[in-house]
C-alpha cells in the first residue's frame, strides 16, 4: 500500500471515530463499560485527539510523493 493511500484511509477512520464522539456529544447519550460510566469529557478529547490525527493525515496524503 503506497503511503498516500494509507494516511487517507486512516484518516478516514480517525474521521468516523471522531464524528461518533461527536454525535455522542451533541445528542447527550451515555455510555457505559461493563458498569463505569465514561463522562462525556472524555468524547471531548475524543473529538479533538482523532480529529487532528485525520486533519494532519489528510494534509499528508495530498502532498505529491517524493
Amino acid at each position: 500500500m503506497k503511503t498516500q493511500s494509507y494516511c487517507r484511509v486512516s484518516a478516514t477512520l480517525f474521521t468516523v471515530v471522531a464524528l461518533a464522539h461527536a454525535t455522542r456529544l451533541v445528542n447527550g447519550w451515555s455510555l457505559e463499560v461493563e458498569s463505569f460510566a465514561i463522562p462525556m469529557w472524555v468524547s471531548m478529547l475524543a473529538v479533538f485527539g482523532p480529529g487532528a490525527l485525520a486533519f494532519f493525515g489528510f494534509r499528508s496524503s495530498s502532498r505529491p510523493a517524493e
